[in-house]
């Protein structure tokens, strides 16, 4: 009796380990669902248009493969990760988990485009700057030692590859972390390098500037064409 006892309590060990094996196994798979997949070798960005199904806390949009996703905006606003607002019709780059139930990050790249400038670091006379286009193209703002080819977002974080005055026709590539985007400002900083070499760049929206005529006085908009003579 004491023999088959304790073969029974053993044996009952035994189920009783295997069913929190696999209670264990399915929380972890849970947790896991919830994280995206940031291989560094590809882009995890879902991209779309924002639809008229978007609210305060969910996220609806069609995907460029046609798909249409109803994501919560809990997580991602409590990491303060949605930048640029959400207007329907605006194209948008979107880091979700593997679910595909939670946004984690959105980027209105409508938004993100346009002429972007901020005073000049050497003296502060002029303004410099980058010029976000359609299509991945970059363009410098009134700058002659950097010259900027290309932009792309990238599992989240924005690439920009650019060349610089003298340095033999090398092109470059920095990886940006987004810290603020609005309608007229926009800030973030270098990733992948080490701690004292980390930059913040800080825009504002570039507007062009009122005429003045030499007393100082605003000038007011002609049509160019009614003067034509």
């Amino acid at each position: 009796m004491k023999k088959s006892v304790l073969i029974g309590m053993m044996a009952a060990a035994m189920v009783l380990g295997s069913c929190g094996g696999k209670q264990q196994a399915q929380v972890d798979e849970s947790q896991d669902a919830e994280k995206p997949d940031m291989s560094i070798f590809r882009d995890q960005t879902i991209y779309g248009i924002c639809t008229d199904g978007t609210a305060m806390n969910t996220l609806e949009m069609t995907t460029d493969n046609g798909d249409t996703l109803t994501l919560s905006l809990t997580r991602a606003q409590d990491a303060g990760k949605v930048f640029g607002g959400l207007q329907v019709s605006d194209r948008l780059a979107v880091l979700a988990d593997s679910l595909k139930q939670n946004a984690l990050l959105v980027i209105n790249l409508n938004t993100l485009m346009g002429d972007w400038v901020m005073p000049d670091p050497i003296d502060g006379s002029a303004e410099i700057g980058i010029r976000i286009k359609e299509g991945g193209v970059a363009e410098s703002i009134d700058q002659s030692v950097i010259v900027y080819r290309t932009w792309k977002i990238f599992n989240g974080e924005l690439e920009i590859e650019l060349m610089r005055e003298g340095g033999g026709d090398e092109e470059e590539t920095n990886r940006y972390e987004i810290l603020t985007l609005g309608p007229d400002s926009l800030a973030f900083r270098t990733l992948g390098k080490p701690h004292d070499e980390t930059e913040t760049f800080e825009y504002s929206r570039w507007k062009p500037k009122p005429k003045v005529d030499l007393h100082g006085l605003e000038l007011e908009e002609t049509n160019d064409e009614f003067n034509k003579i």
